[in-house]
């Protein structure tokens, strides 16, 4: 509640506002009076009825007053003071309204309350005449589930109906009448209802009148507005322009216009955008002017007749009868009442304050009447050509225009051809009295229409915005062509689309300009606005108040008045004592009010049959302005009609104080006034009247300069019309906040006036930003404005109050747009003054104080900007020329010049010149004819010192250049030096140098940084030559993230270091031949590709791997083909110098695989092929073939080793070794598979001889063994390496980010090795592999994907098994080796580790069953090994390709082993038990224990097996001294059967495999332990059941 009150620290009193006064009505100079009885409370808000009204003081209390024959008490009924509605106590109403003999208040919670007349449920309560006493009304919205209560934020109140405006801009209405705007022939509507042909827009505004409705309505956006149908629905009328006014008041239903959709106009016709503005210049061809257009459309005939359709039901229907009308029976008479017509208009325009317009109505009208003569008969194609030849000369004015929609071309046609009438009814006579006024007012709206003043009007109120083409659809009979019609009646116009006036921001924080005007209820008084005489059942728009930024509406007995934000008022209805504010002429459209007032009216009332307009006035005290009805009193100087007044008249009551509020009833009016104590209210009213003011000029500025200077033909150059149209842009969107701003000035001072409210505190950045905007426009632009500025002058020296006749029109038009500057300084003046009135410590004071100092620090700011364009200006006149017509830019500013020798070059020569000229974008060398643009954004200045030489020398620093300058003085260099650096930290900050807010001046930063973000094009570097470079710069180079393009195509993005490329990036280079592109991202070092990276070629090759000198050198993988292709192929290996080189294999899908040595993309050397048939090579190649020694083994092991002298081709000695060991020695020819030409010895050795020696075993070169990973150096520059691509830039996710964090911290290792540091740096590994971002997870992630290759897929052979084996050994021992490099404090290979805790004293053996005190080791430990600490992060990864060539050696001995497994798992438990051989008391025992073997292939390295194995037995041993409850000693022969029964039982698949891989990778050092024991005990086992196998004739059917 205390955020509604008053503000407590306002140094005037309270009591001072708010006072009310009365008026009686009829009566300009009745002194006022003060409410009887009324004490000293505050009143915020007043409402008048016929009868009686309210009061609402800042407690949000309301009082009743007047005669109130509702109340049920007899005193109350005539109350002498205002009595409290003591119903409302405890509420905290914010708004009232009064009806005609009823009342209604809205709490802040949103609920209403009505009390009063109730005869027509006014009051929302049924069969109830009166409602006494306030009756909360029930609001619900239906379509909502459950029920939701409606909040209502204002109501209003017509004589027998009651509209409530809610939360949610939707509008509800009970009552009776078609006022209502509802679809329903029941009344009274008791119940609320919601007027749902407003649905789905914004109503910002409603207001009643006594049987018609209003409502302000915010504009729909473009892309919400609907397509216009060809013909109206209920009319059937052609629909010929953009606005259709059905006279039956239903507009189209959105599936009617959906389905004529494609119909509309054709995207070439010019519409005006609702959220922007359209000025045109028509350009009419073959017509002297475009001022016809009242030619024909005011040429008005034939007898109306209105239409009824379902929509029009209503209590009563009103249907006018043929009305007299007059006719012309020969071209004279037409054309002197066209002229007549004409003359009327010219008229009323002038006292608009609008300039004349020419007529030019015979030519048309005699062209016209030939047509208009044929008669009734006439064909469609000779209408079709008067529609063409009328619209070609007026636009979419064609031929004639409607009255009440029921009149067409066709009517007006027969009445020319029709008998004459007789003469005399014109408009414009004049009554006897008000009685006279009052019969004759029937027919006084039907001459307003038979004078067409309809669409005259719709026209004028148009055109006085200039240019904008819509204007109201009006109807021809159905025989015409639409098309044709359309097509003629758009004009050929020159369109310029100005910036959209709509903010977002602006919109969201004060009132909409954007607005509508809808009513509906009954019109017989013109109150409508729709041009006719018609009711309406539901809300039509009143399209001629289209974009005239309506901000108000009011609505009294029969007439209606809208407020724009222009300070005009609009009034149409009723005008029979002149209410309106203008002479009696046609009143059923809206026309200008004519009150006498040069500053305009910023407030408005309507009563029953008078307007109240509140204007300003020169000394910001608001006027009142009284027009209409006037009782005639005796000494009263009135006019000669004594029933009315003919214009508004100033009422005197400046002596009462500052009005902020006026309601008027019937026979009495009421305005709240503010007492002036301390200039606080005068400094309010001072700033919303000049806020008004202000708007008006600019509104001026943008009508009579901006949109003709837009429209002209030859505005010189196309940059030239960008400018303005920018600078109109820029003007027009600041005049739109202004108007928002003044609407909401106009409104604060209707409210509480609390100063910290005010827009212009609260959002004070919205105006900043605005300001700055505006005055920073381009405006020294050069403008070709011909003519205009010249025949102007006059018009611009007076928006510019400029008196020196001599100014150029140029400085006229720049003052202009710098009007708003000196509405800065009078926002910080009137912001002063408001200070003043609070007390010093007050936070009111402090903040008006603070944003008075920032307006006018923006605004000195701002006039300094203005200056430097001025200085600018002068020099480009000064300096002409072909080079300063190459620098000069709108933006561009010039700061200073050495044109008088104040600085040069040095080592200059004699007789050169140069010339250097600082803007505040760049620095400028010319010389003689030539000259340089040095962008700021990227030049260095530093002065040099006096070691260097250069007492008075600046160097510059520049991407390409760097140079000295030299001043003539000290001074100088410290001038120069200081706008330099000046300008370059604008530059870089761009508009951030304007005076923050809050702050009292512009922060200036003398030292432009060194490290920068700009953008730069090369002219120089021959490599960089045109290139752009946007990124980050250090003292004159790239240096950090950068983008770097080149013309051609190629683009560079990632990490720069003294100007080249230096880190990761990536490359783009197109290949034009292919229309794709080769991509490159990796690292890079001194501007070339240097490291790790991926290389994808235009031709679909990928390479990855490691370059150096932009060439592939070192390991990378090469992928050549897609897996579509025939051939796809990879290589892995050893590059040098863009080439094969070393050791690599060639791994394709199909064919052969080869592994072994390259030179110069070919194979040479030692290599190894393997094909998917089984063959394997192994021995020499030159130039790809193989050649020389060698060894072929096929798939059923025979083996030939010898001489080769092409690929499979067998050429000399050697020999052939067949499956069964036989082998013959000779000479050898052929290809292999082709048959083969022997010539030797045929061996068979005997049983005593020993085998022949296998074929010697390939060395294998493998890629670790190439050369080492680590460059040489102590740890902390390896450790520096490898931190290195951690600053890698690629996105990571968080996951990965955690892990690299981790990394980060190194396991650092003081004092004696333990195992605890140990479990450390194996966790490190663990992380450090799992990752590619780090080395040894590349390193890692890259040795997997060359094994993997090499030994699956195509020719993976069992033969490579050992191979494989050595492999791996060869990795640990490698890694293990750069580990110990990284950590030097682990230690060797073999080392014990000493355990930091003693081992349990006791611990059973398995074997025993008792304590095991270890006295054979004597000192335990932990064995550090390479296998031990690699192997758990190795082998999971090598595992799969492994394990298969383990299944591939061992493949029948598996298939023995399976056999045999399944066949004595076919036996019954006991059966097995009595067959292996395990004693009796050990069988319960062994049934139980099954589970722990089977994991043994879950695991991947040997060490995690044998714990496998470990615990089998483990638990065999537990189980057994359970069952048997005392300690055992097992012996092999007791624990071999059990195990053998426990294995078997477990079916463990590849157990051979299983062995060998244990048995291959195991550490040395667990060979004699228990695990050893164990392994040995497993391996026995399994060569037990192959032994089995071959045992056939024993039986096992008897245990």
């Amino acid at each position: 509640m205390d955020s509604k009150k008053k503000s407590s620290t306002v140094a005037e009193g309270s009591k001072e506002r708010g006072l009310v006064h009365v008026w009686q009505a009829g009566s300009c100079s009745v002194t006022p009076e003060r409410l009887p009885g009324w004490g000293g409370k505050t009143v915020l808000h007043a409402a008048l009825g016929v009868k009686h009204g309210v009061l609402l003081t800042e407690d949000g209390e309301v009082y009743s007053f007047g005669t109130l024959p509702w109340r049920s008490e007899p005193a109350e009924t005539c109350p002498s003071n205002p009595i409290l509605e003591s119903a409302l106590v405890g509420q905290y109403v914010v708004t009232v309204a009064t009806g005609s003999f009823h009342t209604g208040a809205v709490t802040d919670s949103g609920v209403v309350y009505m009390w009063g007349e109730n005869s027509s449920g006014q009051c929302a309560v049924a069969n109830q005449p009166y409602v006494p006493e306030p009756n909360p009304v029930s609001i619900s919205d239906s379509e909502t589930s459950p029920l939701l209560a409606v909040r209502i934020l204002q109501l209003a109140c017509g004589e027998e109906h009651t509209l409530a405006l809610s939360l949610s801009r939707e509008i509800w209405a009970w009552g009776t009448g078609c006022q209502l705007g509802l679809i329903t022939t029941t009344f009274p509507v008791t119940k609320p209802q919601k007027v749902e042909h407003l649905a789905g827009r914004v109503v910002l505004q409603v207001a009643c009148g006594a049987f018609h409705s209003l409502a302000l309505v915010q504009c729909l956006p473009s892309q919400d507005l609907k397509p216009v149908p060809e013909r109206c629905n209920q009319c059937n009328h052609v629909i010929i322009s953009d606005s259709h006014c059905c006279p039956l008041g239903v507009t189209l239903s959105e599936s009617q216009a959906e389905i004529q959709a494609s119909t509309t106009l054709s995207p070439s016709s010019e519409t005006l955008d609702s959220q922007g503005e359209v000025f045109e210049n028509t350009l009419v061809q073959n017509e002297p002017s475009a001022a016809t257009e009242l030619n024909v459309g005011n040429v008005q005939t034939a007898s109306v007749q209105t239409t009824s359709s379902p929509q029009d039901i209503m209590g009563t229907t009103e249907v006018s009868s043929a009305r007299s009308i007059p006719s012309y029976p020969d071209t004279q008479a037409v054309n002197e009442y066209v002229q007549k017509l004409s003359d009327h208009s010219v008229r009323e325009n002038s006292e608009n304050g609008e300039k004349p317009v020419p007529s030019q109505v015979s030519p048309l009208v005699e062209e016209a009447i030939p047509h208009l003569h044929s008669p009734p008969t006439t064909s469609a194609s000779a209408l079709n050509s008067l529609v063409v030849s009328c619209a070609s000369a007026v636009g979419v004015r064609v031929a004639a225009t409607y009255e009440a929609g029921a009149l067409s071309l066709k009517k007006v046609m027969n009445f020319y051809n029709a008998a004459p009438c007789e003469p005399g009814a014109l408009a414009g006579s004049s009554s006897i009295g008000p009685e006279g006024l009052k019969d004759s007012r029937e027919e006084q709206v039907k001459q307003e229409s038979m004078q067409g003043k309809k669409s005259s009007s719709l026209v004028d109120i148009r055109e006085e915005e200039g240019g904008k083409e819509e204007c109201s659809r009006q109807y021809l009979p159905n025989s015409l062509n639409p098309q044709l019609l359309r097509k003629a009646a758009r004009v050929k116009t020159r369109t310029v689309v100005l910036t959209p006036t709509y903010s977002g921001e602006a919109d969201a924080l004060l009132p909409s300009l954007r607005t509508e005007v809808w009513t509906w209820g009954k019109g017989k008084e013109g109150q409508l606005g729709h041009g006719d005489v018609l009711p309406r059942l539901q809300p039509l728009c009143v399209k001629c108040l289209d974009g005239k930024e309506v901000i108000h509406l009011e609505a009294g007995g029969y007439h209606s008045l809208a407020l724009t934000a222009k300070s005009q008022v609009y009034s149409w209805g009723s005008n029979t004592f002149g209410q309106l504010g203008h002479s009696d002429f046609p009143t059923t459209v809206p026309r200008l009010a004519k009150v006498n007032s040069e500053n305009g009216v910023w407030s408005v009332a309507a009563g029953q049959d008078y307007s109240l307009f509140l204007v300003d006035t020169e000394d910001f005290q608001p006027g009142l302005c009284y027009s209409g009805r006037q009782d005639p009193t005796e000494g009263d100087n009135l006019p000669e009609n004594h029933s009315g007044t003919k214009m508004p008249v100033l009422l005197s009551c400046s002596k009462l104080g500052y009005i902020s509020r006026v309601t008027a009833g019937k026979d009495s009016y009421l305005a709240l006034v503010d007492k002036n104590i301390m200039g606080y209210i005068a400094s309010l009213h001072e700033l919303a009247t000049t806020e008004r003011r202000f708007y008006s000029k600019l509104s001026d500025i943008k009508s009579q300069i901006l949109r003709p200077l837009l429209g002209l033909e030859n505005l010189g150059t196309a940059n030239t019309v960008q400018l303005l149209q920018e600078v109109a842009s820029r003007f027009s969107k600041l005049c739109y906040l202004i108007g928002q701003h003044g609407t909401s000035l106009s409104s604060f001072l209707q409210g509480i006036k609390e100063a910290r409210s005010l827009v212009i505190l609260k959002h004070a950045s919205l105006f900043l930003d605005s300001y700055t905007e505006q005055v920073s426009s381009p405006v020294s632009c050069s403008v070709s404005a011909g003519d205009f500025l010249n025949k102007n002058q006059e018009l611009l020296q007076d928006l510019s109050e400029v008196d020196d006749e001599n100014t150029q029109l140029m400085e006229i038009l720049n003052t202009l747009f710098f009007l708003p500057i000196r509405r800065l300084h009078s926002y910080a003046k009137v912001l002063l003054k408001l200070a003043t009135c609070f007390e010093v410590a007050s936070p009111e004071y402090q903040k008006l104080q603070d944003s008075s100092s920032c307006y006018e620090s923006l605004a000195l700011h701002l006039g300094r900007k203005r200056k430097e364009a001025e200085y600018t200006l002068s020099f480009w006149k000064t300096f002409p020329g072909k080079m300063t017509d190459s620098l000069r830019k709108p933006e561009r500013r010039l700061l200073c010049e050495s044109s008088n020798r104040a600085l040069s070059l040095q080592h200059a020569g004699r007789f050169s010149v140069n010339w250097f000229i600082l803007f505040n974008d760049a620095l400028v060398h010319a010389q003689f004819s030539t000259h340089h643009v040095f962008p700021l954004a990227t030049l260095w200045a530093e002065p040099l010192s006096e070691e260097a030489g250069g007492v008075n020398g600046l160097k510059i620093t520049t991407p390409e250049e760097q140079f000295t300058l030299i001043s003539s003085t000290p001074q100088e260099k410290t001038k120069w030096l200081r706008a330099i650096s000046q300008a370059v930290d604008q530059a870089l900050r761009g508009l951030s140098d304007l005076p923050p807010y809050g702050s009292g001046s512009s922060i200036q930063r003398q030292e432009p940084p060194i490290s920068r973000s700009a953008k730069y094009t090369f002219y120089k570097d021959p490599r960089l030559k045109d290139a752009t470079y946007d990124g980050r710069w250090l003292s004159g180079k790239p240096h950090g993230r950068g983008v770097l393009k080149w013309p051609d195509g190629k683009m560079y993005s990632g990490m720069f270091r003294n100007g080249l490329e230096d880190g990761y990036g990536e490359y783009r280079i197109p290949n034009k031949a292919l229309n794709k592109e080769d991509h490159y991202v990796g690292h890079w070092k001194e501007g070339k590709m240097c490291g790790q990276g991926v290389y994808s070629y235009a031709s679909g090759e990928v390479f990855e791997g490691c370059f150096q000198d932009n060439m592939r050198h070192g390991h990378g993988l090469l992928r050549s083909g897609k897996l579509t292709s025939s051939s796809p192929s990879m290589f892995i290996g050893q590059w040098v110098m863009d080439k094969k080189a070393g050791y690599g294999g060639i791994f394709p899908t199909q064919g052969e695989k080869y592994m072994g040595l390259w030179q110069d993309d070919v194979c040479q050397g030692n290599g190894v092929v393997v094909t998917q048939f089984g063959l394997y090579y192994e021995g020499n190649f030159h130039l790809n073939k193989m050649m020389g020694n060698g060894v072929l083994l096929s798939e059923d092991d025979t083996i030939y080793e010898g001489e080769f002298s092409d690929d499979w081709t067998l050429s000399g000695k050697g020999t052939l070794t067949m499956p069964n060991g036989d082998y013959i020695e000779g000479y050898f020819s052929g290809e292999w598979g082709s048959g083969i030409k022997i010539t030797g010895t045929y061996f068979k050795p005997s049983l005593y001889e020993s085998d022949k020696d296998r074929p010697k075993q390939f060395k294998w070169l493998h890629l670790c063994c190439h050369k080492p990973w680590w460059p040489k150096g102590s740890g902390t520059m390896i450790w520096k390496c490898f931190l290195f691509p951690f600053c890698s830039p690629e996105i990571l996710s968080r996951s990965q980010t955690q892990t690299l964090e981790s990394l980060e911290f190194i396991p650092q290792h003081v004092g004696a090795f333990s195992v605890e540091k140990y479990d450390d740096i194996k966790k490190y590994l663990i992380k450090a592999c799992d990752t590619p971002l780090h080395p040894l997870g590349r390193l890692v992630e890259t040795l997997v994907a060359v094994y993997r290759m090499t030994y699956v897929g195509v020719g993976a052979n069992r033969r490579l098994l050992q191979e494989a084996v050595k492999e791996i050994k060869s990795y640990l021992k490698r890694i293990f080796q750069l580990v110990r490099f990284l950590f030097p404090e682990l230690p060797e290979e073999g080392s014990t580790i000493p355990l930091s805790a003693p081992l349990p004293t006791e611990r059973k053996s398995f074997c025993t069953g008792k304590s095991d005190s270890r006295s054979e080791s004597p000192e335990p430990g932990y064995v550090v090994t390479g296998s031990g600490l690699l192997l758990p992060v190795l082998l999971p990864r090598l595992y799969p390709p492994l394990f298969m060539l383990y299944a591939l050696d061992n493949d029948r001995e598996e298939d023995v082993y399976w056999e045999c497994v399944l066949r004595l798992n076919k036996q019954a438990d006991l059966a097995l038990l009595g067959f292996l051989g395990v004693q009796r008391k050990f069988w319960p025992v062994t049934l139980s224990v099954l589970g722990e073997s089977k994991k043994v292939y879950t695991t991947f390295t040997p060490s995690d097996k044998l714990k496998v194995i470990q615990q089998t037995f483990e638990e065999i041993s537990q189980s057994v001294l359970a069952s048997l409850q005392e300690d055992f000693l097992w012996s092999m022969d007791d624990l071999f059967p059990v195990f053998l029964y426990v294995v078997l039982r477990a079916r463990i698949r590849n157990l051979g495999s299983e062995v060998h891989l244990i048995e291959d990778l195991m550490d040395p050092y667990l060979q004699h332990g228990e695990q050893g024991i164990m392994f040995t005990t497993l391996k026995v086992k399994y060569r037990y059941y192959l032994i089995f196998y071959y045992v056939k004739n024993r039986s096992i059917s008897k245990y």
